[in-house]
């Protein structure tokens, strides 16, 4: 997976991918990941890559063309000639999920544009998004740690990513339910003990403590998650 992502700030970007789980993926070439300054095809002495808004209004807009041009450069960066999904992070896109990132990871190259101020000229929005995608119901100071949630999550679903690969097929939302409740040593802490079935060494019981514990969890912290699963399996549904 190759990220391509255009900002104003791309020091966020990558001081948080270069951390953890997905820092080591990039040193490991597994991921890669391009910061595109859009700054630097200001076509500003000051470096001004936006202006006042046509019709009047509160803010600033990122200008068209200086977006263009590092769409243009980003394209020239990429090997792969087939052209690449471009994902715009903004409010008033479409709720990212697990079903988005399964289908992100599905791709080679990936480019995530992260807005500013007011957003950015429709214009330049119309000749090279593919894809609208909003983290949340709330509004950010920029598009750049919307992005990193996304590259986040996505890079979890790519090949050698996570040391376990059996990790992402079992998380929270992989089957449409929050996960089981999860357990470490000591065996009992403050009085209370891991559940016996957990230590009973039963792989065939332990799945199944573990399902019913993800629909009881959903159920209850998620109605509306545990209704669309019910509607799709309704022999599952629990019994009070």
């Amino acid at each position: 997976m190759n990220y391509y992502v255009l900002s104003l700030f791309p020091e966020i970007i990558e001081n948080s991918l270069n951390a953890s789980i997905t820092g080591r993926a990039i040193e490991k070439e597994i991921i890669t990941l391009t910061s595109v300054d859009i700054r630097d095809f200001s076509d500003n002495k000051h470096m001004k890559v936006d202006d006042y808004p046509y019709g009047g209004g509160a803010g600033l807009v990122i200008k068209p063309t200086c977006v263009y041009d590092a769409y243009l450069h980003t394209i020239s960066l990429i090997k792969n000639k087939k052209k690449p999904r471009v994902v715009y992070m903004t409010p008033q896109g479409s709720v990212f999920n697990q079903k988005k990132a399964v289908d992100f990871a599905k791709e080679e190259d990936l480019i995530i544009l992260c807005g500013h101020y007011e957003g950015i000229d429709e214009r330049v929005l119309e000749t090279i998004v593919t894809d609208y995608v909003s983290i949340g119901d709330y509004v950010l100071t920029g598009g750049e740690i919307a992005s990193v949630i996304v590259m986040d999550a996505v890079s979890r679903l790519v090949p050698g990513v996570l040391g376990n690969s059996e990790s992402a097929f079992t998380d929270t939302f992989s089957d449409g339910l929050l996960e089981y409740p999860q357990y470490t040593r000591p065996e009992e802490f403050l009085g209370m003990k891991v559940p016996e079935v957990l230590r009973s060494g039963h792989h065939g019981n332990v799945e199944k403590w573990r399902h019913e514990q993800k629909l009881i969890r959903t159920r209850k912290n998620r109605p509306d998650l545990y209704e669309k699963y019910i509607m799709l399996h309704p022999e599952e549904e629990l019994k009070d």
